[in-house]
């Protein structure tokens, strides 16, 4: 932009300050070349993802520690016979997803870092007494479209890091029967809620809202922050309206279905032991599945950005996840089912950042993005 298209600008604006003009000039001009557009993205990277990667970590840890718990003698402890575990988890997962509308529509009602460390704390507390949604939003508030599924990728990443870490936690925690005269299966719950907490409050002052209060920002970043994204989604309605949230409520685009990556990491653990393993050493094996699958998950999302196709890889992750599943009911052959289990929750997990990132690439402005996917969690209830 020239310096007389500029003046323009700044002339023109005659209801603005003469500032506030020039901010508007500077936000549509180009003012990083592309080194210092990657140390900003790179200065984003380490300062967002992976406080978020950790807190999602804890979320699905703390959601998931029941397959364990299940291999704890949390059934005969509670006298849960026959469906009785499943029809636990049924009547959990309605309502946590019912949740995550009206969460998200806090994001336009409070500050993140107090809504995330809130729902956080009332979380830990649920564990712990029994025992994360928005951020893809918050992501798409810092990162343009197509950089956004390696940061999706990492974050849910966190899922098979806290399946892999679950079953090593498990094993150890099971030890604890007796202490304080509780089972085994209570000490995950509550340990495990314990450090959710803890973390809870670390991270009402670690999460940065948006770019416009990030302290780690320079003023000239924020602009260039800002500007990168306008240029990205110019033409995307950013006010608040109740008809975007219809129009999202009503978008057939939204239904997809991720409930499988919860049923793996529900069932795993029983899956495996119905292979002939004993309780402790089915939750050492959970480990190996994952830790490939979080492999998988990454280098997915990597290559996908770097295409910038998330179809063709999505396609090829359910291809690799109807294979292990196929393995792992075509056959009594316990190799076989356990190297099922690899690429079962290879593909099923890889999957589900690119198709995250995909709907909140091409599906609306802020608000209408808000609007989770309706997402239909359905727990298996095997015979």
């Amino acid at each position: 932009m020239s310096e007389k298209h500029k003046l323009a600008v700044v002339i023109q604006g005659s209801s603005k300050s003469s500032a506030e003009s020039f901010k508007d000039a500077k936000k549509n001009e180009a003012i990083f070349d592309e080194r210092r557009s990657k140390n900003l993205l790179w200065k984003l990277d380490r300062n967002i993802v992976p406080f978020l990667s950790l807190l999602y970590l804890l979320s699905f840890l703390d959601r998931s520690n029941i397959g364990n718990a299940r291999l704890a003698n949390l059934e005969s402890s509670l006298g849960m016979k026959g469906l009785d575990y499943n029809n636990a988890l049924a009547i959990f997962f309605p309502f946590y997803v019912a949740a995550e509308v009206p969460s998200n529509m806090m994001l336009k009602r409070t500050k993140l870092s107090f809504w995330f460390a809130l729902i956080m704390v009332l979380w830990a507390l649920s564990t712990i007494v029994m025992a994360f949604p928005s951020i893809n939003f918050y992501i798409m508030t810092w990162y343009r479209r197509h950089e956004c599924g390696l940061r999706m990728a990492i974050f849910f990443s966190a899922a098979t890091a806290a399946g892999a870490f679950g079953g090593l936690l498990a094993r150890g925690i099971s030890e604890m029967t007796g202490v304080g005269g509780l089972m085994g299966w209570s000490w995950i719950f509550i340990l495990e809620g314990i450090v959710t907490f803890i973390v809870a409050i670390w991270a009402y002052f670690q999460i940065h809202d948006f770019p416009d209060t990030a302290k780690f920002l320079t003023e000239e970043e924020r602009l260039e922050v800002h500007r990168r994204l306008r240029e990205d989604r110019s033409g995307l309605a950013e006010e608040w309206h109740m008809k975007y949230v219809i129009q999202a409520l009503t978008d057939w685009r939204y239904l997809d279905s991720y409930a499988n990556h919860s049923c793996v990491s529900l069932f795993l653990p029983t899956i495996i032991k119905s292979m002939g393993y004993k309780n402790s050493k089915a939750q050492l094996m959970t480990v190996p599945p994952y830790v490939v699958a979080c492999v998988f998950t990454i280098s997915g999302g990597f290559l996908a950005d770097q295409f910038k196709q998330r179809g063709i890889f999505m396609i090829g992750f359910c291809l690799l996840a109807i294979i292990g599943f196929t393995m792992l009911i075509s056959t009594e052959n316990v190799h076989i089912q356990y190297a099922g289990t690899f690429l079962a929750a290879s593909g099923i997990y890889a999957n589900i950042p690119g198709g995250v990132a995909w709907n909140s690439n091409n599906i609306g402005g802020s608000t209408k993005r808000r609007v989770p996917k309706g997402v239909l969690y359905v727990p298996l209830k095997p015979a």
